[in-house]
């Protein structure tokens, strides 16, 4: 009976958690360039003397989904999408460079290229400062281009030029601010190869009727644990019923 326990007391707490993994991937169904996390089930032994033969489940992630989504047209200047694979680098809270397909851009009140969550660009040489009373464009290479507002269009200055990477999926590693990175604090080499898609954006590849679906597999497999643990307690009253009256 205490086998029983150790799997449906284990069970129900990680469906716990992979309800909040599913429900953190419908949360940024609208959020570009998300990639949705995935989570899985594994049995492991409990090592100890006398429970040789017990297990308990434990929910492992294993990774994030990187199937791209689906690219639609804004039609606003600082919005970018990254055609097929690829990164933005940008720079996170403590300095260190990491990754994004969020392509929605803004101005800085300092004048930064930045993300909407407030992570500066990277270009070649660190973030891309925008010089003020300037139209922004960016083309397929990542360079941004300004041109003074009351000057012809002839006057295009190059503020800088997005640095694009293509590290190994299997490599990256999502931080808790969402952002992704190559272990060991390394940086990937810029990679020419991967191309923008000017005045666009990613979506979300989370699809939200497998996300609904798996919410309710794992609602009824949680009530299931429940049950065999109220029917672990039912059975050990019983026991103690029969031993009290064989007294």
């Amino acid at each position: 009976m205490d086998r029983m326990i150790y799997v449906a007391m284990s069970g129900a707490k990680y469906l716990l958690g992979q309800q909040a993994t599913i429900a953190h991937n419908l949360a940024n169904l609208n959020t570009p360039g998300f990639r949705a996390e995935m989570s899985a089930f594994r049995a492991v032994p409990v090592i100890g003397d006398g429970a040789p033969t017990r297990a308990f489940v434990l929910d492992s992630t294993i990774g994030s989904d990187f199937r791209p989504g689906v690219i639609q047209n804004t039609g606003r200047d600082l919005d970018v999408a990254v055609q097929g694979r690829g990164w933005i680098a940008v720079q996170a809270s403590d300095g260190s460079e990491a990754y994004t397909r969020s392509g929605s851009f803004q101005i800085g009140a300092n004048g930064i290229l930045q993300t909407l969550t407030g992570q500066p660009v990277l270009g070649d040489g660190g973030p891309i400062s925008i010089p003020p009373d300037t139209t922004v464009t960016i083309a397929s290479d990542g360079t941004v281009s300004t041109i003074p507002t009351n000057a012809p269009p002839t006057s295009v200055a190059i503020a800088g030029r997005i640095k694009l990477v293509n590290p190994p999926e299997a490599q990256l590693k999502r931080g808790a601010d969402g952002l992704f990175r190559l272990p060991g604090g390394n940086t990937a080499q810029a990679d020419a190869a991967v191309k923008l898609a000017p005045e666009a954006l990613e979506s979300s590849n989370v699809n939200a009727a497998e996300a609904m679906v798996a919410m309710i597999a794992s609602a009824r497999a949680f009530d299931m644990q429940m049950k065999l643990l109220q029917n672990a307690q039912d059975n050990s009253r019983a026991a103690a019923q029969l031993l009290s009256a064989s007294k």
